[in-house]
């Protein structure tokens, strides 16, 4: 059984920055697609971010495009995701996710899942 840890969210000011840490348990990074989904308050869990690690071709929602930045080392089984220039809108629980999916940005296709960290941004 695959096991995702999320480390790293807090609470910032706008503009403040955030680097958010995904770890596996298993060596299953290489293989699968590792995204970022977050879940603001009220809302309905939203894609973020994804990686395929064996490519480094990476997908960023146009809502954080140009702010977050994805990123993963193969060898150390873990996936990061920068967040610069943060807004109070970003607040929400970000979590991580692997899988063999086959669209980068679909929630169900994605078996595993961590237990999901809270940023908090205030204005």
């Amino acid at each position: 059984q695959v096991q995702l840890v999320e480390s790293g969210g807090g609470s910032v000011q706008t503009g403040g920055s955030l680097r958010l840490s995904c770890a596996s348990s298993e060596h299953t990074f290489s293989r699968n697609l590792v995204a970022w989904f977050r879940q603001p308050p009220g809302k309905e869990r939203e894609f973020v971010a994804a990686i395929r690690l064996s490519s480094g071709i990476t997908y960023v929602s146009n809502s954080v495009k140009g702010r977050f930045i994805i990123s993963g080392e193969t060898a150390k089984n873990t996936v990061y995701l920068q967040m610069n220039g943060l807004k109070p809108e970003d607040t929400a629980v970000y979590y991580c996710a692997t899988g063999a999916a086959l669209r980068y940005d679909a929630l169900p296709q994605y078996p595993y899942w961590g237990q999901g960290t809270q940023v908090t941004v205030s204005s």
